[in-house]
């Protein structure tokens, strides 16, 4: 099956953003409190960029940016690429694969839709597998396999 970014891999986010003018601390915080690995950055309802767990360790932590001054301007991928709500999964993973990603906006008309991480794509991908496995089980020992 065909899986498309939206609904199938992700649906009814709620978006996490900052502003560009942010401090790097304020952004680290709702990353934590959030429990999130990577935030959107938006002008108004404009993405111009993203910042990432990998952004604040290499850019932020690593290069000795004062995280109580600096915008988040200062360390954000900017223009990241995006995936359409329209993209597959296969899309996703190809995208993420090729450029290391973990983490793309989902952008439809220039608005933000959401947010796909690997671990969204691995989830569909897991429950497919289980469910192939249920139905190859059923098929090969008969219906009632694996009930207790």
């Amino acid at each position: 099956m065909i899986r498309k970014i939206v609904p199938d891999v992700i649906s009814d986010q709620v978006l996490q953003k900052v502003s560009p003018k942010d401090t790097v601390r304020t952004a680290a915080k709702l990353m934590r409190d959030k429990k999130i690995a990577a935030v959107l950055v938006m002008n108004a309802d404009k993405l111009v960029g993203i910042v990432t767990e990998r952004d604040m360790t290499a850019r932020a932590i690593a290069a000795g940016v004062n995280p109580d001054s600096a915008e988040v301007s200062q360390v954000m991928t900017e223009n990241p690429d995006t995936l359409s709500p329209h993209d597959t999964a296969a899309d996703a993973i190809h995208m993420m694969k090729n450029h290391g990603y973990r983490h793309l906006p989902v952008v439809e008309n220039d608005k933000v839709v959401g947010m796909v991480s690997v671990r969204d794509i691995y989830a569909v991908y897991n429950g497919e597998l289980e469910q192939d496995l249920k139905e190859r089980n059923a098929f090969i020992y008969g219906e009632s396999y694996g009930m207790a």
